[in-house]
């Protein structure tokens, strides 16, 4: 069975393509626009992967990272940032915040889903 994928993004057009994509190819997803819906959703529902939008309205994701790390999630989760936020450095503080990897964006439809089960198959 697929893991179940939590979409934490704020952009309608990505989160579109994310769930669009995740769906396609059987994944039980849930998705949250923002931190705290985000954050709640994670907390109930505790999906095996978490992709994390870095730039959110409410807070940003490595605070969501650290959060969600600290909050009694299953060391098993896989939490993913997936962000256009690529500048030197960046990858560098999600993996520092907590993430397991790092997607960037524009997310490539073709790779996205290779990548997403790497980083989650590493994590095992």
């Amino acid at each position: 069975m697929k893991p179940s994928v939590l979409i934490i993004e704020d952009n309608e057009q990505n989160m579109y393509m994310l769930s669009y994509l995740l769906k396609k190819n059987n994944y039980k997803i849930l998705e949250a626009y923002n931190g705290v819906e985000g954050l709640q959703l994670a907390h109930d529902k505790h999906p095996e992967i978490i992709l994390l939008d870095i730039q959110l309205p409410d807070m940003d994701g490595y605070e969501i990272c650290v959060k969600l790390r600290h909050n009694g999630l299953p060391k098993s989760t896989t939490i993913i940032a997936v962000t256009s936020y690529a500048m030197g450095g960046d990858r560098e503080k999600a993996l520092e915040a907590g993430a397991d990897g790092y997607i960037e964006k524009p997310i490539n439809p073709d790779t996205f889903l290779s990548q997403m089960e790497n980083i989650h198959s590493a994590k095992k």
